[in-house]
């Protein structure tokens, strides 16, 4: 239970980086299986994925850190301890990279040998180097038969700025000079600095909910020594006394103190994980309002919002609880209450993009059974008023009365597309399309990166799925918020059956509104199901109406049952259907399913 074997030359703290898909978390299971960390009995494929949808997907979501022991065969059999923390790819968890990043002294950078350096791997190298750490280039897939390792290995020197000798082929796959990256790390990467005799500061990595533990804190320690006492947080000022701490073997190991330099876990015994802020520095507590908190520490900021809503309304508390749940495990979720005519109770959920969106709607409706409608997302507006009040608006139904507006603002993002250079025209072309502006491009062995500035509007809908056809999946992208400017934008609303429908209505600029108020009407009329009235379906921009569709109404035959005889009976028993289609039409209910939304999506 102690600490015996603890000494900081022998530790090395280090995270792999790289795009989606390019080997990180096989890589990962690889060194598992050599070090003999799991043993065989016990392996799966993709072990630190523990979320079905992160195996699925084939992506990382939730970082996961493991302790891993290694003999050195080039350090005359010399233990060491690896500390490893598997970041997630996705522009979406970005900011968990950047404190997986600042916990590390070092990075392996894996690049695929067939598709070489993608944006994402741009962005991440350029985060490393921005936090001073040593980079150790390694190309992966070497085994594919259509690998291009001359040409990435290339690519990947001019990046490094490093010699052939630096750079390790390897196949993850395979286990092909898996050993070679291991000693890499004890010989290039520093031992981890900090003093065990300073008061302890601990910088939170992450963190997740245990049914038994309570909100769980992974940590590394800068200074000082972790013990069983009374700790606290420096931002989020709340206080805890740990049930028990430890590190990820890759299971939790108890341990009696956590030094400096190691990475390891802290269960508070919290039962709420929002008082877990990534990036916060935790302490004892009675040095709380003494010791200099780390730098970086920010709130993760929600950009995207979208509405959720239960097919059936008796549901709503299901809803409400499933929630609850995912947000235990998830505190960059914020979600509050809201309620439609047409949809009844839901909620307003907003998240850090649209990856994070669609697989928190996936997880609700798979581990919760739940039938949802979600809405179209929308971005966050600052808006001025005309008494000079500054507001926050989340989704369409907030905005004000335009009478009542002086200014709307937008965000605005910095976005890095890598592509093949002789589609740089037509990526170009796109991002003009979407309001957006180019800025600069530098040449990346034998494709391009083009940075250019868009709106955030414009890249939640369906930016990245256009970009990816256009250029037959070759291109990638990565996007930054950096800015809000002002936009001239109004809110189209969706009138079904002279009722407006909160829900489909959304937020574009003036110049393109009728146009988007035709395309949606027109959308509309084709996925609205046909009911027994008539059923006139109005894009309206401040009370005047932009676009009109109108869905036929079914006549039902209601003289099939009449044989000959008297025209009267008959022409009495159409008035009587007109009579009751006009009935209808005040009181008709029009269903709406998750195909309506998504027509107001697609472009």
């Amino acid at each position: 239970m102690g600490n015996p074997a603890y000494s900081r030359s022998s530790i090395r703290n280090f995270s792999i980086i790289a795009h989606i898909d390019h080997g990180k978390t096989t890589l990962t299971d690889r060194f598992l299986r050599f070090t003999n960390t799991v043993d065989k009995l016990n392996f799966q494929d993709r072990m630190m994925d523990s979320n079905p949808i992160e195996r699925e997907r084939g992506i990382t979501i939730k970082l996961a850190p493991v302790r891993i022991e290694y003999v050195s065969g080039n350090h005359e059999g010399k233990k060491y301890i690896f500390n490893l923390i598997d970041t997630p790819g996705h522009v979406d968890f970005g900011y968990e990279v950047s404190r997986s990043l600042a916990a590390c002294e070092g990075v392996i950078l894996v690049v695929d040998a067939s598709q070489g350096i993608q944006a994402q791997t741009l962005s991440n190298f350029e985060q490393a180097i921005a936090l001073g750490l040593v980079v150790i280039p390694v190309l992966n897939k070497v085994d594919l038969p259509s690998a291009e390792i001359e040409r990435v290995a290339l690519e990947v020197m001019e990046l490094c700025n490093c010699s052939e000798d630096e750079l390790i082929m390897v196949s993850a796959k395979t286990g092909e000079n898996i050993q070679s990256v291991l000693e890499a790390v004890i010989d290039r990467i520093p031992a981890p600095g900090g003093d065990d005799k300073k008061d302890a500061r601990s910088l939170l990595i992450t963190s997740y909910f245990d049914p038994h533990r309570g909100a769980v804190a992974l940590i590394r320690v800068i200074d000082g020594v972790v013990k069983k006492e009374k700790m606290g947080f420096t931002q989020s000022k709340s206080s805890f006394s740990p049930i028990e701490l430890g590190v990820f073997v890759p299971g939790m190991q108890p341990k009696d103190e956590l030094r400096a330099g190691e990475v390891g876990y802290v269960a508070t015994g919290l039962k709420d994980i929002k008082s877990l802020k990534i990036g916060d520095t935790m302490t004892t507590f009675s040095k709380r309002d003494k010791v200099v908190p780390l730098p970086g520490y920010k709130e993760p900021m929600p950009m995207v919002y979208m509405e959720i809503y239960p097919t059936d309304s008796a549901e709503f508390t299901f809803l409400q609880d499933a929630m609850d749940k995912l947000s235990l495990r998830d505190a960059a979720l914020r979600f509050s209450g809201t309620h439609s005519q047409a949809l009844g109770s839901g909620l307003r959920v907003g998240f850090l993009g649209i990856l994070h969106a669609e697989i928190v709607v996936e997880r609700l409706t798979r581990e919760f059974n739940l039938e949802l409608i979600a809405t179209v997302p929308s971005v966050t507006y600052q808006v001025t008023t005309s008494n000079g009040e500054e507001l926050l608006v989340r989704t369409p139904a907030d905005m004000p009365d335009p009478s009542l507006i002086r200014e709307i603002r937008e965000p605005i993002t910095r976005t890095n597309i890598l592509s093949p250079i002789h589609q740089m025209s037509e990526i170009i072309n796109l991002v003009r399309d979407r309001r957006g502006s180019f800025v600069k491009s530098i040449h990346v062995g034998s494709r391009v990166n083009i940075e250019c500035i868009v709106p955030l509007a414009e890249i939640i809908t369906d930016f990245h799925d256009t970009l990816k056809s256009l250029t037959s999946g070759y291109a990638s992208m990565e996007y930054k918020l950096i800015k809000f400017e002002p936009v001239d934008a109004v809110k189209i609303s969706i009138l079904l059956n002279g009722e407006e429908v909160e829900a489909l209505s959304f937020m574009t600029v003036r110049e393109t509104a009728p146009q988007q108020g035709k395309r949606v009407v027109k959308k509309l009329k084709e996925v609205l199901p046909r009911q027994m009235f008539e059923l006139p379906i109005q894009a309206v921009i401040g009370g005047t109406v932009v676009a009109r569709e109108t869905v036929k109404a079914f006549r039902k035959d209601v003289t099939a049952k009449l044989y000959g005889g008297d025209v009267t009976r008959r022409k009495k028993l159409l008035s009587k259907q007109a009579k009751g289609k006009k009935r209808m039409k005040q009181f008709g209910k029009v269903e709406l399913n998750q195909d309506t939304f998504m027509a107001v999506l697609k472009r």
